[in-house]
């Protein structure tokens, strides 16, 4: 369904959403698999913490399309083009109904899908068969789950986003992946006042992510453990479903 990728080196990757969590630890996975990096997040400090060598800093805020094409043109500039660009910033507020705040809802959609889709116009022109783009949504955008009111939305958009997209590039040789990681042990995760079943580290998210690129399917996912069950969970019918999302969190 898609190219495969096993042989990183020389690969031209551009992270955005680098500086923290997975990003950062996919960053220095990919560093040591021999890609060619560019690397994007708001803090050009962040960036230079990872210390990873010969990668290019391209510091911008992922929301500004205008700040995005420039950066693009930087790292065309520089690398004379790119293999595959990886959306990964993403910002997490938990909400419910008895909560909700629209402007907050709004600037996380705007973070998880929005900024998203405003890298896609940016690199859309580059992207080449044997490569392509990735995004990195959630198991939280399989079904509504309690707490996600304005986090699981923007990230089934990013899904059902790469699906449509998927459709389109898939016959030209030309990849679109989306990753679904479980709970991964970040700032964000870190509000969580709950249990977070098969919690997995930044450096085991991202090494599970790079080696999902090998197998050429569709949606890289893990851990498959948990996220097997809330697959099924998801194609069940909502008078099944409901309830059981309700026992298994307590909602």
């Amino acid at each position: 369904m898609n190219p495969k990728i096993s042989d990183w080196h020389g690969n031209r990757v551009w992270l955005v959403g680098a500086s923290a969590g997975i990003g950062a630890a996919m960053a220095h996975e990919l560093a040591g698999r021999g890609a060619r990096l560019a690397l994007t997040a708001r803090s050009r400090d962040k960036l230079q913490a990872l210390a990873i060598a010969d990668a290019l800093l391209l510091p911008c805020d992922a929301t500004d399309a205008d700040a995005l094409r420039a950066a693009r043109d930087t790292l065309v500039a520089t690398l004379g083009g790119v293999d595959l660009v990886v959306y990964l910033a993403g910002d997490y507020v938990p909400m419910r109904a008895d909560d909700f705040d629209l402007a907050v809802a709004e600037k996380v959609v705007t973070v998880n899908f929005n900024a998203a889709m405003r890298l896609t116009a940016a690199v859309l022109g580059d992207l080449q068969p044997g490569g392509g783009i990735a995004f990195v949504a959630s198991v939280a955008g399989y079904r509504g789950l309690p707490k996600a009111l304005c986090y699981g939305p923007g990230k089934a958009a990013l899904i059902h986003f790469a699906e449509v997209l998927h459709l389109d590039l898939a016959p030209r040789g030309t990849g679109v992946w989306v990753i679904n990681p479980g709970f991964v042990a970040t700032r964000l995760t870190a509000k969580n006042d709950f249990d977070m079943p098969a919690l997995l580290t930044p450096e085991a998210a991202a090494k599970a992510a790079v080696d999902g690129f090998a197998d050429g399917r569709f949606e890289i996912h893990f851990p498959k453990r948990f996220t097997r069950m809330l697959k099924l969970i998801a194609h069940l019918p909502y008078c099944l479903s409901f309830p059981l999302i309700r026992r298994f969190t307590g909602a």
